[in-house]
């Protein structure tokens, strides 16, 4: 058990916030899989003022999820700082987060994201301005800096525990690296040592293995899976088996994956409607079904169909088949292979 704030947490695996990835039905999975805080996707802080419908619906959830917090954005301390007072008073989630960590260009340019880690007196002023506007904890997501000449997360990270930031993650890549190379692990465990605050580390885990050498060798607190948790819910439970027991449990066998991908359509479905439900979950569709013989025929036979009632009479119809071929029923895998395999009409993911 461990704290942000005065929230208490029982895992140290949390789920980070993605754009277009981490809705409602998604959150309920992961954290029914183990995952210690679930985050909503980021939303825009001038969009919760204007009371954007699109923007509003993005921060609902249930009390299931919970803990939860709501990650949002935006260059203005004052409009963040409403937004967050109107998130607390409205929304009431139990955490808000402030999103300084977005390396994508179409967020930067407008200086939202990681572009505010080049002016960290903004930075300081608009979290000094959202903790005081609210009773909740805040946390805070960083980068490690623009580019590998403007390292500067320990610096940032100190600054932030002096506005006021509960706990704060920290993705060791630049904005300029985007998602490419390696996560610097080093920089976590230099941050380590410039805060008192709890740290939560993130980037590069892809196993639980790797979430107990991340915490070892850092000093981390918790840590944040992203883009590993995306058809993989089960990977929370791996880390907290692996920390608290040492031991790894058997990958999730293909039938299985293939079950819970049926019950995220109709979760989406009855989240989204039936038509918005069945298009929305062909995104998951291609990270459940990846690593195994015969993959990228069951995600065509998936992609080309539009109506609830097809789409669910197709996975009915592909788990009979695995029912009756055991041995890649039983077909397991690790996630070692590609992130993100190409996806019809998938967003970015901040």
């Amino acid at each position: 058990m461990w704290k942000i704030g005065n929230i208490e947490i029982k895992s140290r695996a949390i789920l980070a916030p993605m754009a277009g990835v981490t809705g409602h039905p998604f959150r309920v999975l992961c954290k029914e899989h183990g995952a210690g805080v679930v985050y909503t996707e980021f939303v825009s802080a001038n969009g919760i003022i204007r009371e954007n419908e699109k923007t509003l619906d993005m921060m609902k959830f249930t009390e299931s999820e919970r803990p939860i917090g709501v990650q949002i954005f935006g260059e203005t301390p004052d409009v963040l700082a409403q937004s967050a007072r109107y998130i607390e008073e409205m929304v009431k989630p139990d955490i808000i987060d402030l999103n300084f960590g977005c390396p994508v260009p179409k967020v930067t340019k407008r200086g939202g994201g990681s572009a505010i880690l080049k002016d960290l007196p903004l930075m300081d002023e608009i979290a000094k301005a959202v903790v005081e506007a609210v009773s909740i904890p805040v946390t805070a997501k960083i980068r490690s800096g623009w580019n590998n000449g403007c390292i500067i997360a320990p610096v940032a990270a100190a600054a932030l525990e002096d506005a006021g930031i509960a706990a704060l993650t920290l993705h060791p890549r630049t904005t300029k690296q985007l998602y490419t190379g390696e996560a610097d692990w080093s920089l976590i465990a230099e941050t380590r040592k410039a805060i008192s605050i709890p740290l939560i580390g993130n980037g590069d885990i892809k196993s639980a293995q790797d979430a107990k050498r991340m915490m070892d060798e850092t000093g981390c607190d918790a840590v944040m899976i992203g883009r590993r948790a995306l058809g993989n819910p089960w990977i929370f439970n791996e880390i907290n088996e692996y920390l608290d027991k040492g031991v790894v449990p058997e990958p999730v066998r293909l039938i299985d994956r293939m079950k819970l991908c049926h019950r995220h359509l109709y979760m989406e479905t009855q989240s989204l409607g039936a038509f918005r439900g069945t298009n929305y979950i062909k995104k998951h569709l291609s990270w459940y079904l990846k690593g195994f013989p015969g993959a990228a025929e069951y995600r065509h036979r998936l992609y080309t169909i539009m109506e609830f009632g097809a789409m669910d009479h197709e996975i009915n119809k592909i788990i009979d088949e695995l029912e009756s071929n055991q041995e890649l029923a039983n077909f397991t895998y690790r996630e070692e292979g590609p992130l993100f395999p190409n996806v019809p009409n998938s967003r970015d993911n901040y």
